[in-house]
């Protein structure tokens, strides 16, 4: 079985930073290339970052420069670290395999 689990969200200031980690299993984590998406209150799901098996990255506009996505495929985790948020980055963040399977989520709040 195919899962993933998204932890490492909160509440933070804006300015502030926080890193999130995903969790997988039930798939062979180091051939797929991983995404992190967000879903901002009121608003669709936004593709924010990915990492490919061969560890290419790519952002979204909206979060180059502050957000860094990686992988450690030994612990078949994937990271996003999230530095100077705004309170724009305000949403519920999950991560994904290249097979659209997601995870539950984690809340992320930025606020003053």
């Amino acid at each position: 079985e195919v899962q993933l689990v998204e932890s490492g969200g909160g509440l933070v200031q804006p300015g502030g930073s926080l890193r999130l980690s995903c969790a997988t299993s039930g798939f062979t984590f180091s051939t797929y290339r991983m995404n992190w998406l967000r879903q901002a209150p009121g608003k669709g799901l936004e593709w924010i970052a990915g990492i490919k098996s061969d560890y290419g990255i790519t952002y979204a506009d909206s979060v180059k420069g502050r957000f860094t996505i990686s992988r450690d495929n030994a612990k078949n985790t994937v990271y996003l670290e999230m530095n100077n948020l705004k309170t724009e980055d305000t949403g519920v963040y999950y991560c994904a395999n290249s097979e659209g399977s997601r995870g539950q989520g984690t809340q992320v709040t930025v606020s003053s």
